[in-house]
């Protein structure tokens, strides 16, 4: 046993893995069952014609992460700090007020999805009681484990999006096609389509992962008595530069080669046998089941669960970091219970919310459907703001943005005010 412990932390002490961190952790949450659902159905309803959207969506993801990023780094402070510092309250408090729902909702459908998957896998058992028992156990291990040790079992449980990508290659697949219809796309103006496609883009850009990856910035300068914020120890910026561009840019890729495996599942397997509407993850599992065999069905639900565990603290912590920097209260990930109260009772409220959503009367898909509602309207003024402050020299100092990244915030900004337009016309 001892052995096996000590070989485990050498490898989670590898200098490659712990170079990446927020970006990489950021990039998987993005691919949480709510997410899974989105891309399943996508690929079942309408086959490879959509993989063209995740080739378009990353570099505006890296884009607008980068920022948050950046941000985080530079000042030492998470996103809500330096919006409270630069703007009106009453703009703060609304865009963390909408943050909080629209984290719960998320939360309520992500835990539901793992007590399904789970009831699917064993068979036996309540969904409910699952979920219970999910949303549990990710609170006590936010609450109890140190950073250090809680970041090192978040970069392993990434690896449990790797299921979606042996699913593909569990099913034959049409790669000729496949490459055409990502390069060449084909799509149809029809209100179906359109509401899906923007559903794509809310789901790969979330308000939550901008506040998670800067705020995680900010936990890495605290727990590295080496380092400081980017401002006062400016020999440090090069270096920092490079890891921020590199973490990012793999979280992010990571996170849209895991959706295009997913649509690429889903369509040769659901859509080629005419299942066309999937409305949760757990429902995506359970279908392959009958068309893909027993072994797709055990990897597509296991990792539903491993994406949950993952995505439930950063969609939790998220929240509670916007919260506490808000009000100024102490916050992190490396405080203890008593060191933070504030900050450990809203990742409280905002899991056993969660759990306790899942328990009501409410439909989770309209519940799902509203989040992300939600999350595509604040996105669009969250990204407005954090490409200004990325320009105010008396937040930035020297690191305000260059033209290059400039222009790519820019156009993601673009594109998603564009996808908001779309799905009130589409509603």
């Amino acid at each position: 046993m001892k052995s096996k412990f000590q070989l485990f932390r050498r490898l989670t002490d590898n200098a490659t893995l712990k170079s990446l961190g927020p970006g990489l952790i950021t990039g998987a949450a993005d691919d949480d069952p709510s997410g899974i659902a989105t891309y399943s159905q996508a690929g079942a309803q309408f086959g490879f014609n959509t993989l063209w959207t995740l080739v378009l969506t990353y570099p505006f993801m890296v884009g607008i992460q980068l920022v948050s990023a950046r941000i985080g780094r530079v000042t030492g402070r998470g996103l809500a700090a330096n919006i409270r510092r630069a703007y009106s309250p009453w703009l703060l408090y609304a865009i963390v007020v909408l943050l909080l729902v629209a984290n719960v909702i998320n939360i309520a459908a992500d835990i539901a999805a793992m007590g399904e998957a789970l009831r699917l896998v064993t068979g036996v058992g309540s969904q409910h009681m699952y979920s219970l028992g999910f949303g549990i156990l990710c609170l006590l291990l936010q609450v109890f484990l140190p950073y250090s040790t809680y970041v090192r079992y978040l970069k392993w449980l990434t690896l449990g999006l790797l299921a979606y990508v042996a699913t593909a290659f569990a099913v034959h697949m049409p790669w000729t096609e496949v490459l055409a219809r990502t390069v060449w796309p084909h799509f149809s103006f029809t209100k179906e389509s359109v509401a899906l496609i923007v559903a794509v883009f809310g789901t790969t850009i979330s308000p939550y992962l901008f506040f998670w990856q800067a705020s995680q910035e900010v936990e890495e300068i605290r727990n590295d008595a080496s380092t400081r914020a980017l401002r006062t120890r400016p020999k440090d910026a090069k270096a920092q530069m490079k890891r921020i561009k590199a973490d990012t840019l793999i979280g992010m890729g990571f996170s849209n080669l895991v959706a295009f495996f997913i649509i690429l599942t889903t369509a040769v397997t659901l859509g080629a046998h005419g299942i066309t509407d999937i409305q949760s993850s757990a429902q995506a599992a359970e279908a392959l089941r009958p068309v893909a065999g027993e072994f797709a069905f055990v990897l597509f639900a296991l990792g539903i669960i491993g994406t949950g565990m993952l995505a439930v603290p950063v969609l939790a912590g998220s929240a509670a970091y916007a919260v506490t920097e808000s009000f100024r209260w102490r916050n992190g990930l490396d405080l203890k219970v008593v060191e933070a109260r504030e900050f450990y009772g809203i990742i409280a409220l905002a899991t056993l919310g969660g759990v306790l959503l899942d328990f009501a009367p409410v439909d989770p898909i309209a519940a799902l459907v509203l989040s992300a509602q939600i999350n595509g309207v604040i996105a669009v003024p969250i990204m407005v703001v954090m490409m200004m402050l990325a320009h105010n020299r008396k937040i930035m100092d020297q690191y305000t943005l260059t033209t290059r990244h400039t222009l790519i915030g820019w156009l993601g900004v673009a594109i998603m005010l564009v996808a908001v337009v779309a799905m009130f016309a589409t509603m």
